[in-house]
């Protein structure tokens, strides 16, 4: 009698996303332009990295509060009241090690086994993996892609919560099409949340990455401490600390001792002198967000070029984030064809199989990250142009 496998077939079955499939065939490549992975290509700015290492010299090598240390807590909720307007309680301001990490916490208080989690997308793969490995279903409500905006069709939402729903992930400014909810839309979903029962888990890491004003409308504008609602941002986009794999979440305020308890769980905490350099970014780095923002704004502006001189491409030109979506004509292949871009062209971008609804129509479009050197991306962008019309 053979023995029982002990491991879940959910976490045997597994893949790796099309965005990493693509880029193992060419990373570390120093002769092409990896524009795949969303992130700049700008080091973290000098002051974060100096308060890091101030703190890692200072001797900030043990054991802290396992939800954040309260000088980040204490600076995320100040950043937050100058940002947004709003001064969340600390007891709702939780730092993980990374925000995807503080996905899998809200997940983990929505999510039981056989669950459902309602996917806004197109939208990041690692949020659907995340969904599997807690033993949730995803279940995909596909925005429009109307020409000039995309579309999020609210009934069609709404008709597909069922008995086993119990979030709605929403990511806005989204990635990888750069949509952005509107203000009636976010109090709509909010207002769904407490009709229907089901949380809403809102990926705002490119909330201030935003081009028609200061930043982008939030579920901070509408959600109260007692809503069901997990609000959650990164260090990592706007202040260029992609390696630092930090992020917060502000949580329900009745989930204050499950939030602590669950960082004990999961990871114990983020790096100690990390947060010292995360402290500075809140307090420090204004500046540098505006920096930012006016790079990506560039970016895109070249991108609205190649469109435009490009026959077999289109685009809805994206309102926040720092991708271009990009809808190729007679495309029905994008990770083959991304690959083939590596290997011929010497560009990296990502498939957009990678970040399918299930219906195949991501098939013809590609993401490009345009937080770029304005020559690099112009050169990447020549190359694309070269193999489109070869």
């Amino acid at each position: 009698m053979s023995a029982r496998d002990p491991i879940r077939e959910t976490i045997l079955s597994l893949r790796p996303n099309a965005i990493g499939e693509v880029s193992r065939t060419g990373l570390g490549d120093r002769d092409l332009i990896p524009l795949w992975f969303g992130e700049t290509d700008l080091v973290t700015p000098e002051f974060i990295r100096d308060a890091a290492k101030k703190a890692l010299d200072d001797g900030q090598t043990f054991y802290t509060f396992s939800g954040g240390t309260p000088a980040l807590r204490e600076a995320i909720r100040d950043w937050t009241e100058r940002w947004y307007g709003v001064k969340p309680d600390l007891d709702r301001v939780w730092v993980s090690g990374a925000a995807m990490l503080c996905v899998v916490t809200a997940l983990q208080c929505c999510v039981e086994t056989g669950d459902e989690v309602i996917v806004i997308g197109p939208m990041w793969p690692n949020i659907s993996q995340a969904c599997q490995a807690v033993g949730g279903k995803p279940i995909f409500a596909r925005l429009e892609d109307e020409g000039t905006a995309w579309r999020l069709d609210f009934a069609k939402l709404e008709a597909a919560i069922g008995p086993r729903t119990k979030a709605i992930f929403v990511g806005s400014p989204g990635n990888p099409t750069g949509w952005v909810a509107s203000d009636a839309e976010i109090a709509a979903l909010v207002a769904l949340s407490r009709r229907r029962g089901v949380a809403i888990i809102a990926d705002e890491v490119y909330s201030v990455m935003y081009y028609a004003g200061k930043r982008a409308p939030s579920f901070l504008d509408h959600a109260t401490d007692a809503d069901n609602v997990f609000i959650i941002n990164s260090f990592s986009k706007a202040w260029a600390m992609t390696g630092w794999r930090i992020g917060w979440v502000v949580a329900p305020k009745r989930l204050s001792y499950a939030m602590a308890q669950l960082a004990v769980s999961n990871n114990t905490g983020t790096t100690v002198f990390a947060q010292a350099g995360a402290v500075a970014a809140l307090r420090e780095g204004d500046g540098f967000i505006a920096e930012m923002v006016d790079r990506c704004r560039a970016g895109r502006d070249i991108v609205r070029d190649f469109v435009a001189a490009t026959n077999r491409v289109s685009w809805v030109e994206p309102a926040g984030a720092f991708y271009a979506y990009l809808h190729v004509d007679g495309l029905t292949d994008s990770l083959g064809f991304a690959k083939d871009l590596v290997k011929t062209a010497r560009v990296g971008v990502a498939p957009g199989a990678a970040f399918a609804c299930g219906d195949g129509r991501d098939e013809s479009y590609l993401r490009l990250c345009f937080a770029q050197n304005p020559e690099r991306l112009k050169t990447a962008l020549a190359r694309l142009s070269d193999a489109l019309n070869a």
